[in-house]
């Protein structure tokens, strides 16, 4: 069974960082392409930033792009985001999801297994 499960996020105030993690159950990670996506208050789920199941060709939203990092460690099944620069504008419940194959997809219709969310929360 496939589980993914969010950590690291918290509140900091604008121009802070945080460092999300996404902890997948053993068997399930290293072969498949992940991602991050984040739901804003009132706004539709919107791709945040890919990674191939390789650790190469990283995607990222124009929105992140510069201020976010996108890594994973296969021998540890996690998946982490480095938010740096943060603004307001970033606060979102952040999703990481698994791909249906190892390739970098930004539709969240080619992700078939997502976490719980971790609420990010930007001060001004």
């Amino acid at each position: 069974q496939v589980q993914l499960v969010e950590s690291g996020g918290g509140t900091v105030q604008a121009g802070g960082s945080l460092r999300l993690s996404c902890e997948a159950s053993a068997g399930t990670f290293s072969s498949y392409g992940m991602g991050w996506f984040r739901r804003a208050p009132g706004k539709e789920r919107e791709f945040v930033a890919a990674i191939s199941w390789t650790g190469d060709n990283p995607n990222y939203a124009d929105s992140v792009k510069g201020r976010f990092t996108i890594s994973r460690d296969n021998a540890a099944n996690r998946l982490n985001l480095q938010m740096n620069s943060l603004s307001p504008e970033d606060t979102a419940v952040y999703y990481c999801a698994r791909g249906d194959s190892g390739v970098v997809y930004t539709s969240s219709r080619r992700y078939n297994y997502w976490g719980q969310g971790t609420q990010v929360t930007v001060s001004s």
